[in-house]
């Protein structure tokens, strides 16, 4: 019966399911691993790098973290062509709106239109999904740090912490027991990552290092290495105000936080 329907995305099954749509977020579900999780004084996000090639040149910038605006950032996972259209239609609405309302686009609106693009293809013939997934951290004055989650069919929401790509269920059920210190005593039953009240949010450090345990839990690999995460921080500019500063930890600081990470770990199992 699905093969009946399956060939357009204007075009519902009997059961209500567009199933193009479905198969461009299960393209997503196979992608290298993105986490994002939400810190009192900034917003981290952590992505798998996958080498496919020994002899292929490293990238000369990333090819999973990208700067939309001065204040605002994604990480990508799925199909990065996909991805480098929208990462453009975005830093052209980021401008647009600086130059009409002399003031940053609100993190929302620009997510919104974003996935207001992603929703039309999915509703015009002849067109196919774009086949990527995003996770948007920002800042503004009225809201303070925020992270959104984006999928192909053009839905969207904010969480705290989230993870998207392979083995992201396995990343949200550690993020539901370790996001929050004290979760489990003021929210009970409550989904954490999905944005449960009550608890301490961590700092960015400490972001960082949780991080790093959801890439360990959900990276096929059996040994992890710096060449094989790319962890960002999203913070307030110091020196400037109303600007944030973004960072991609070097291969040093990255291998220093796993060590960090295993010593902590090495130290709770032993206890």
């Amino acid at each position: 019966m699905a093969r009946r329907y399956d060939s357009s995305t204007t075009t519902f099954s009997p059961e209500g399911r567009l199933h193009q749509v479905e198969y461009a977020i299960e393209a997503i579900n196979n992608a290298g691993t993105c986490v994002g999780i939400l810190a009192k004084d900034g917003v981290v996000m952590a992505s798998e790098r996958k080498i496919t090639n020994s002899l292929l040149a490293p990238s000369k910038t990333s090819e999973k973290t990208y700067k939309l605006s001065r204040h605002v950032a994604c990480t990508v996972a799925g199909l990065t062509s996909d991805a480098n259209i929208l990462i453009d239609n975005a830093r052209l609405r980021a401008c647009q709106y600086m130059y009409q309302f002399q003031e940053p686009i609100p993190i929302e609106q620009l997510v919104e239109y974003v996935c207001n693009t992603k929703q039309a293809y999915t509703q015009y013939g002849s067109l196919r999904p774009y086949g990527v997934a995003f996770l948007f951290a920002g800042y503004d004055k009225k809201h303070g740090f925020q992270l959104y989650q984006s999928d192909p069919s053009g839905n969207y929401s904010g969480w705290k912490a989230t993870v998207i790509g392979a083995n992201n269920q396995a990343g949200k059920s550690l993020l539901k027991t370790d996001y929050m210190k004290d979760e489990s005593e003021s929210a009970e039953g409550s989904d954490a990552a999905a944005g449960g009240e009550g608890g301490e949010m961590p700092d960015v450090n400490e972001a960082l290092k949780l991080a790093v345990k959801v890439l360990n839990k959900t990276m096929d690999a059996t040994a992890s290495s710096p060449e094989k995460m790319e962890l960002f921080v999203l913070q307030l500019d110091e020196n400037e105000k109303g600007s944030c500063t973004h960072r991609i930890l070097s291969s040093d600081e990255t291998k220093k936080l796993m060590d960090e990470v295993e010593s902590e770990t090495a130290a709770s199992g032993d206890s």
